[in-house]
């Protein structure tokens, strides 16, 4: 199949990766380039083994999403040790053909013009589908925008596996008609140099153009819902319980603030397994620290259980924090840090390697440590969590540095780069 390119000027634009719901970065993400690229008048739809996106536009491979039992099992298989048997060879390649067949359905059924894969050419959590997509794209010449959040090299874990051949061409493929996009400056240096290849920087962004809502009528009760007590500080850590986060971090700063505080862990374990979770319990319990495991009562989307019980989505949550708790070890770039921005919700956050190149530099005004909680840590926190005054001139000026670096224009102007790169600047 090769695929020629098309003289529309709305384009048919086909996201692929192993999963397109939830709160993941990845999935967050995709939603922001597919509202922007639609505002340009284009098209999007998807391709993946779970998906909230709209049905009409999306078809779902089960097989294609990271924790299929099948292609979870192959994941340990391959990532325990450097020794793979004939027998993962031949499994393999009976899923790279069933995906290559997916594949091509896909880009014919929605008449694509342009992929744009995420993560799935940088990250091996499938490494059939990687290959398959890769071999695609060499023999039918479609342009690509490979937007990459993650890579193998980043996680110590991955480093000795059994399928580093197939690692070498597919995550990521060194291709004449992709595009690459990574979203900080390290990765982009670290793929000209193990790979050869030049990318595009975009940063994580949020619509900065336009003002958070305020809370509803729904949301209101959100600090009853969380058994909060009327002059409890409300210390929010919105992300998923997986280690490279660093809670552990949150729960020491909030035991040693002095201040009645709760300290809410927004989203759920699960990923990376329970054991994080376990520990980080039991640490809370040893701190003294009420800390409130809470993805019980979120949800992606606001809404109400069968038995009248209502779900908050992260964004009813917000605006009624403290403090916003970031104290992550490893980060592609930061969500949960853009969105207190956003919230104008005063942030917590550790100095980890791509904020210290890529979001610190730009003047910030954080409570900032390095690796380890300090006694000038939890002064400054609590200085500001008692003079709202000062909380409210930092993320004002925040709000302004954001909206400068990491709004939608900004994504919104790179895109057209890209778009203009790969069918030519007169069409658009």
């Amino acid at each position: 199949m090769v695929h020629k390119n098309s003289r529309r000027e709305s384009l048919n634009i086909g996201f692929i990766s192993f999963r397109f719901a939830g709160t993941d970065g990845v999935s967050l993400e995709t939603s922001k380039w597919a509202e922007v690229l639609e505002r340009m008048g284009h098209t999007c739809y998807y391709f993946s083994g779970l998906s909230d996106r709209p049905a009409g536009r999306s078809m779902v491979v089960p097989e294609a999403h990271f924790l299929h039992p099948e292609i979870r099992e192959r994941y340990f298989q391959f990532f325990v040790s450097n020794i793979r048997t004939a027998d993962d060879t031949r499994w393999l390649h009976e899923k790279r053909v069933f995906f290559r067949a997916c594949l091509e359905e896909f880009m014919q059924k929605f008449d694509l013009d342009l992929l744009i894969p995420q993560n799935l050419l940088s990250f091996p959590q499938n490494i059939p589908l990687s290959v398959a997509l890769t071999e695609l794209i060499a023999e039918s010449r479609i342009p690509v925008i490979a937007h990459h959040h993650d890579f193998t090299w980043e996680r110590k874990a991955l480093l000795v596996n059994s399928i580093q051949d197939y690692i070498s061409m597919a995550v990521p493929p060194n291709l004449p008609t992709i595009q690459h996009v990574v979203i900080n400056t390290s990765a982009s240096h670290q793929l000209a140099r193990r790979v050869g290849v030049s990318s595009t920087i975009i940063p994580n962004v949020m619509e900065f153009e336009k003002p958070a809502p305020d809370p509803d009528d729904f949301s209101s009760d959100i600090r009853e819902a969380l058994g909060l007590e009327p002059d409890e500080y409300f210390i929010l850590q919105p992300t998923r319980i997986v280690q490279r986060k660093g809670i552990e971090h949150a729960i020491e700063l909030v035991s040693r603030l002095g201040l009645k505080a709760r300290l809410v862990i927004s989203h759920a374990a699960g990923d990376d397994g329970y054991a994080y979770e376990k520990r980080l319990r039991e640490y809370a319990d040893l701190m003294g620290v009420r800390a409130l495991f809470a993805s019980d009562i979120f949800d992606e989307k606001r809404g109400t259980t069968e038995d009248g019980r209502k779900k908050y989505s992260l964004w009813d949550v917000y605006p009624h924090a403290d403090l916003v708790t970031y104290p992550s070890m490893v980060e592609g770039f930061g969500n949960a840090f853009l969105e207190a921005l956003y919230f104008l919700k005063p942030i917590v956050v550790n100095n980890y390697a791509i904020y210290a190149t890529d979001i610190r530099p730009k003047g910030f005004q954080v409570i900032e440590f390095d690796n380890y909680i300090t006694d000038e840590t939890v002064a400054k926190t609590r200085e500001v969590l008692l003079n709202p005054s000062l909380a409210e001139e930092m993320c004002n000026h925040n709000y302004k540095l954001a909206l400068h670096y990491f709004s939608y224009s900004v994504l919104h102007n790179k895109l057209q780069v890209l778009l203009n790169n790969a069918f030519g600047a007169e069409r658009y």
